[in-house]
């Protein structure tokens, strides 16, 4: 064989190397194309699912999750948890989905109702001690002096008890019951939306617009509900939102340790309170479900709450 024919195929050996080395090195380029494209869909998709519509996501979903148990639960007849004797102690199944208790009764509709009182408990109470907490903070603000005093007075001593000792002698004062425990909770809440309110107003009451209002003859009551009130609304939402799961937790709380309601009434602390009695006999259902059902609603407002305050947080509202 000749010298050139020899080095006419080592030539073309080596540019078919190359050619594939090319090849490769193409192939790994239109990967990392591939792959950008798949970040820039990730990026896309991080670009719709922004704060706004998380929060909104969170919000109807606690909202929707409320109004189910809610309607449910008042709508519900009392032969759906009425006792049975012949079915006591049942297991989860498909007829019983969080099982039966030594009664007998199902403790899936039990546990519906109960959540139930407890939401009505939870909104009348965070309602009145809302209200409570807007009223004495904006009048504290707005007047200062006397009232101001006076209303730090009471938050001071609001806080300086117990809260749960503060609950308990309420509750034992009203007569126990709905009506105890609805007191309790809702003579008990205000004070730190209270302090939250009385910050807000007093930034707000420097304002121009609010000094002119008085100059132009405006009361203190009618600037406080023109100007004042508004600009303090998303603080006070965002306490009502964050308000709601501490009270229902708390209605649990008192009622679990017989300071509540009676122990023939359907209601979450009631139906723990009675499971303390077999959980240790290896009855973990009456315990297990209607526990993870309060945690749900909790962790529910609680999350639908910090996204609010995220949202109308000037820092963080546009993210």
């Amino acid at each position: 064989m000749s010298k050139e024919t020899c080095v006419s195929r080592n030539r073309k050996k080596e540019g078919g190397g190359s050619g594939s080395r090319k090849e490769r090195i193409g192939g790994f380029w239109n990967w990392k194309e591939r792959m950008g494209g798949f970040w820039n869909r990730k990026e896309r998709m991080g670009g719709f699912w922004n704060q706004r519509r998380k929060t909104l996501f969170w919000i109807r979903f606690a909202a929707i999750y409320l109004l189910v148990v809610l309607v449910d639960g008042l709508l519900m007849s009392p032969e759906n948890y009425g006792v049975d004797y012949s079915a006591k102690f049942i297991a989860p199944c498909f007829a019983h989905p969080f099982g039966t208790d030594y009664m007998g009764r199902d403790m899936f509709f039990r546990s519906i109702k109960g959540l139930s009182n407890s939401i009505v408990i939870g909104l009348l109470a965070s309602a009145v001690s809302s209200l409570i907490a807007l009223a004495f903070g904006v009048a504290a603000a707005v007047k200062g002096g006397l009232i101001d005093q006076f209303v730090s007075w009471c938050v001071d001593l609001c806080m300086g008890i117990p809260h749960l000792m503060l609950l308990i002698l309420i509750s034992f004062m009203m007569g126990k019951g709905g009506t105890g425990v609805t007191a309790a909770v809702a003579l008990t809440h205000w004070p730190e939306l209270t302090r939250l309110v009385r910050a807000e107003a007093i930034q707000i009451r420097s304002a121009q617009y609010v000094q002119a209002s008085y100059r132009m003859g405006k009361t203190w009551y009618e600037a406080a509900w023109q100007h004042m009130i508004p600009q303090v609304l998303p603080v006070y939402l965002i306490g009502v939102v964050l308000l709601f799961p501490h009270v229902i937790m708390h209605e649990a709380a008192i009622t679990f340790l017989g300071f509540g309601f009676s122990p023939e009434t359907p209601a979450i602390g009631v139906i723990l309170s009675e499971s303390m009695n077999h959980i240790a006999t290896g009855k973990w259902w009456m315990a297990v479900f209607p526990g993870l059902l309060l945690l749900l609603a909790v962790m529910l407002f609680d999350v639908a709450g910090e996204n609010l305050k995220r949202l109308l947080n000037p820092n963080s509202g546009n993210e």
